[in-house]
């Protein structure tokens, strides 16, 4: 057969003659329909792609086997063939009662995973009857103020069978606390819950905002939450490390994965100092990517990930673990390309999306419903966006072989040129110092900011087609669909049960709970036995926070230009 060069430069001969003697001739009379072709996040894409793109790949180096290091290939040995990802639905809006049940609702209907959405003012450590939170309650989902609500969240849910997840960052602990207790008082152990708490605040600083406190004191409420679990909550995932608000501001693929990835190192780094071996908590670390429209862009992230994630863990900590060394991450397909125009075309787009998740080996997804350019979703177009997983998952055939994109030329090429690009991320925020002093410099709000102006300026031009934004265009669409309406009663009612917990709870043990959070926050104790007796008090989200803001103020971005 020949050596490899051999055989490399018998490809270049056959590709230069193919150029020469049948595309050129072709493209005289038949011109290609673009003078460019790019991905979402504007890379040139090339024409085609061949052995000579990557002339280097070693199959046991770079794929492996699945379950086998580097894990490019998957984390499991059977992946879809022994386990179906979990359908996890991402739900909240108005009361407790409220998404009580529409989370009913959507067990009933297959899923098989729950997944929390906060409204506002939870997600800023406010209470419903803060003035901040006028308006909001209950909005962009459910309004939880203390463990009463927590209780009623659940309630009728066995939280020893069902996992959660619960997108919640600066008051995380708090929140994963109630939890705990609320599964404890339906007699569940901490040690059978399963689940995830966001509780990734790195990327608030970069991308989503709702930060609270500096990032040195978020940082050590989050070790100090990873030691609790690793000695409590022992099926905890302690933190989603989230690449997907760092997508939906605006960011390419790359610099999704790079940020990411860079926040998790830092995060073990955070465990590590405080004092815990690395595989005491690495397994717990999970993450969580968007799924945006170009298909292989999206499967080459993923397997990037895993692979660069499986080498630092290695190499850079020393992590002995097989599972320590495991990319295990949930997607959730790209909200920010969803349109109000046309917003049944968004049951197409996130059908791709999701595709993209699955070929690329996720564990877990959220499909988007059709409406969310509008509203939260109604029960109509949630029940749509899950059998579009359903369909994918039973009907499809995806799920029958392994990484079947695995091997393919433009699949390795990209899969190499995005782990490259992160690495070159990693040494630009290495001479920097490190995320921390790069947020601090604002390098992460710009580059996603430029990104995201650019991806405006494609679509203004017409570079860059969406469907029925700039293009496919209906005259005279009626815009108005169904759309769900949270009733302004709500605000109401939870703030009056609110009042009532306050009115019926021993405020003296409140106190005397508060008043120990602060001393062990001004210390070095850890901080969740605290938090676990100020809940257990019925001390609300917002008093709790208030300790920190007293202690540590609340943290100002730095002003980018």
């Amino acid at each position: 057969m020949g050596s490899l060069n051999e055989r490399l430069e018998k490809i270049r001969e056959a590709k230069d003659k193919w150029e020469s003697e049948t595309l050129r001739p072709h493209l005289e009379k038949h011109p290609e329909r673009l003078t460019e072709f790019i991905s979402t996040s504007s890379r040139p894409i090339n024409r085609l792609y061949t052995p000579l793109d990557v002339p280097d790949l070693d199959y046991l180096r770079d794929l492996g086997f699945p379950s086998d290091y580097p894990y490019t290939r998957g984390v499991q040995p059977t992946m879809y063939r022994g386990r179906i990802w979990t359908m996890r639905q991402f739900a909240g809006m108005g009361t407790a009662e409220e998404s009580n049940a529409r989370y009913k609702f959507l067990l009933a209907n297959g899923q098989t995973g729950l997944s929390v959405a906060f409204h506002l003012p939870t997600i800023y450590g406010r209470d419903s009857d803060h003035p901040f939170a006028l308006g909001e309650v209950g909005k962009l989902g459910v309004a939880v103020d203390t463990l009463k609500d927590m209780e009623i969240l659940f309630d009728g849910i066995p939280l020893d069978k069902v996992t959660t997840s619960m997108t919640i960052n600066a008051p995380a602990s708090i929140l994963l606390s109630m939890y705990m207790v609320a599964a404890q008082k339906q007699g569940v152990a901490p040690t059978q819950i399963g689940g995830t708490i966001q509780n990734d605040i790195l990327k608030e600083y970069m991308a989503q905002k709702s930060w609270i406190y500096p990032p040195e004191q978020s940082l050590r409420i989050i070790g100090d939450i990873m030691e609790y679990c690793a000695n409590n909550i022992p099926r905890w995932n302690t933190i989603s490390i989230s690449g997907y608000h760092i997508r939906e501001a605006g960011s390419t693929a790359v610099q999704e994965l790079a940020f990411t990835l860079l926040n998790g190192l830092t995060y073990v780094q955070v465990g590590i100092d405080h004092g815990l071996n690395v595989d005491a908590f690495a397994p717990r670390l999970s993450f969580f990517f968007n799924a945006h429209n170009d298909i292989f862009e999206e499967i080459a992230k993923y397997r990037a990930a895993r692979r660069i994630w499986a080498r630092e863990m290695k190499e850079r900590f020393g992590a002995k673990k097989k599972r320590s060394l495991w990319m295990r991450f949930h997607t959730q397909t790209a909200g920010c390309s969803l349109t109000a125009q046309q917003p049944e075309v968004n049951i197409v787009r996130t059908a791709y999306q999701a595709l993209a998740a699955v070929l690329g080996g996720t564990q877990s997804l959220h499909t988007n419903s059709m409406d969310e350019a509008w509203c939260l979703p109604t029960e109509d177009a949630v029940r749509i966006a899950l059998r579009t997983q359903q369909v994918l998952a039973y009907e499809s055939g995806v799920a029958n072989t392994i990484d079947p994109l695995g091997g393919s030329y433009y699949i390795e090429w990209l899969t190499n040129q995005m782990e490259e690009e992160t690495y070159k991320y990693f040494d630009k925020v290495e001479a920097m110092g490190g995320v921390i002093a790069a947020i601090e410099k604002g390098f992460f709000q710009r580059e996603i900011a430029e990104s995201a102006y650019r991806y405006q300026r494609e679509i203004e031009t017409k570079k860059r087609i969406i469907v029925g934004v700039n293009d496919f265009v209906l005259e005279g669409e009626d815009l108005s669909i169904p759309v769900l309406k949270i009733d302004p009663e709500v605000e109401k009612k939870q703030v009056a049960r609110l009042n009532k917990v306050r009115k019926e709870r021993d405020n003296q043990r409140v106190q005397e709970t508060l008043d120990a959070l602060r001393k062990a926050s001004e210390g070095t104790d850890n901080v969740m036995p605290h938090i676990v007796e100020a809940v257990k008090a019925y001390a609300s989200v917002g008093e709790i926070c208030d300790v920190w803001r007293e202690i540590w103020g609340e943290w100002e971005e730095p002003k980018i230009f």
